[in-house]
């Protein structure tokens, strides 16, 4: 017997969050476009760097995105001036994220 059959013992008229919002899973999590977003590989200072330019949406969908992606790559990075930088060489993750949440990708260099 795990964890959620013994709350469900415990709290049988409990309903989860889960089900009360079925309609979250069709919904975007983030503005989505037509044109697709580069994805470039820099060195700045010796240190290789993975930036992102072309999103246009608003800008806490900005903030989201940029904040998604350093938690799922596990990396550190920032956004300014509607372009997001994440440290390191992340291109093929980040395009298999960004293809996998619907958003069109263009690899630009190497």
């Amino acid at each position: 017997m795990d964890l959620q059959d013994q709350l469900k013992h415990l709290f049988p008229d409990h309903v989860s969050e889960e089900s009360e919002t079925p309609d979250q899973g069709n919904k975007p999590k983030y503005w989505l476009q037509q044109e697709p977003i580069l994805c470039k590989y820099e060195k700045r200072k010796g240190k290789p760097i993975t930036i992102l330019e072309g999103y246009n949406g608003a800008d806490s969908d900005f903030k989201q995105l940029t904040k998604d992606l350093k938690t799922w790559l596990g990396v550190g990075g920032s956004y300014k001036n509607e372009i997001i930088i994440i440290q390191g060489d992340y291109r093929d993750k980040i395009m298999e994220f960004l293809t996998k949440n619907g958003f069109k990708v263009k690899r630009v260099g190497g």
